[in-house]
């Protein structure tokens, strides 16, 4: 039997994003559209049975028609990231052609279905496990997935583990992509999927239990502001874990130029910078560790994955912009066999305000 809204959700997908207003917007993402008179209050989320009787709030948060207004502003000043992954290989259409040519029935999905496809990071499933077992989530944490993309790991963490998921991505079209996705395999009410920017997030303090991130910082300037408002936003002794491209003392300043332009790679940090710049936004017990050689096979295989992708990406978005794709990842892949880039994994716990 077909879930309630599963052929609309089917027909969304195949009809591509629809815009969508700040209010909308808000409540796709079970937040409020109008400043409350203190912090803290509370806001209705329909059950898991879809009744819709007000329950308890899942997290104390909230959102404000100006400050949507505010966040979009901020995406105007990002227009290589937000571009970058307009484009990218890894996206809905190429998702859902890919269900198709599996025989899957697209009205009867689970979220085991998608995870073959939708973890548009380095590692897999393994990766996002370890990711969850550093930021200690359990079925009861209320978790921030930072740069979340079209959701993949949110997902399969709300799956895992059962807790709730809100994930920020600034690109508009991979966010509404991810909520899509989401309502198709029953996952609409524990992962939400809210447009922002990192470096200002729309959520009040002490709002979630942890907070994860996948290669998503590297594409944030301001790499203080997002660790800065990542503190802010998780309760006292909340834990924040990711991983993201690291830099090596050979990466010369050409090469970050390239991979800027290209990738939309902006201020790498080393293994030291990312310590110290945890320590100075608020966090304690920080740990790290060093994914290079690690990354070597893995960045070699997804490589090798996107070359297979070859007739879907020309079809979507031509044959220039896969030779361009191939070419910027080859010299990505090329720089991580050097020595002069690498990844690595962070964990960390928020300090109480003024410790």
């Amino acid at each position: 039997m077909t879930r309630p809204g599963v052929n609309a959700a089917i027909r969304r997908l195949e009809s591509g994003p629809a815009p969508l207003g700040p209010r909308t917007a808000a409540k796709n993402a079970g937040l409020r559209t109008r400043r409350p008179r203190r912090r803290g209050s509370t806001s209705s989320f329909a059950d898991a049975a879809g009744a819709a009787a007000p329950v308890r709030a899942i997290f104390p948060l909230w959102i404000s028609v100006d400050m949507w207004i505010s966040f979009s502003a901020m995406a105007v000043s990002l227009p290589a990231v937000s571009d970058f992954y307009s484009r990218h290989p890894i996206n809905e259409a190429q998702i859902m052609e890919a269900l198709r040519r599996a025989g899957k029935d697209l009205r009867r999905l689970t979220p085991e279905d998608l995870f073959e496809w939708d973890q548009d990071h380095y590692g897999g499933l393994a990766a996002v496990e370890a990711v969850a077992r550093r930021a200690d989530i359990d079925p009861e944490s209320r978790v921030l997935d930072i740069c979340a993309g079209l959701g993949g790991p949110a997902r399969f963490l709300a799956r895992r583990f059962g807790c709730r998921v809100v994930g920020v991505e600034l690109n508009s079209e991979r966010c509404a992509a991810g909520r899509r996705l989401s309502a198709l395999v029953g996952l609409g009410d524990r992962v939400r999927l809210v447009r922002g920017d990192a470096q200002a997030l729309p959520f009040g303090r002490a709002a979630f239990t942890a907070a994860v991130s996948q290669e998503g910082l590297l594409h944030v300037p301001g790499k203080a502001a997002v660790l800065g408002e990542c503190a802010r936003v998780l309760l006292p002794g909340g834990r924040f874990a990711f991983t993201d491209w690291i830099a090596h003392a050979r990466l010369a300043d050409g090469e970050r130029q390239r991979l800027a332009d290209w990738m939309a790679a902006v201020s790498l940090q080393s293994l030291v910078g990312y310590r110290e710049l945890l320590a100075r936004a608020g966090f304690d017990g920080i740990e790290a560790e060093d994914l290079s050689t690690e990354w070597i096979g893995i960045l070699r295989r997804r490589l090798e994955m996107y070359r297979a992708m070859r007739e879907d990406t020309v079809t979507r978005f031509g044959q220039g912009r896969y030779d361009e794709y191939n070419q910027l990842y080859a010299f990505f892949v090329r720089l991580v066999e050097s020595g002069k880039l690498g990844g690595a994994r962070f964990s960390a716990r928020a300090r109480p305000a003024g410790a």
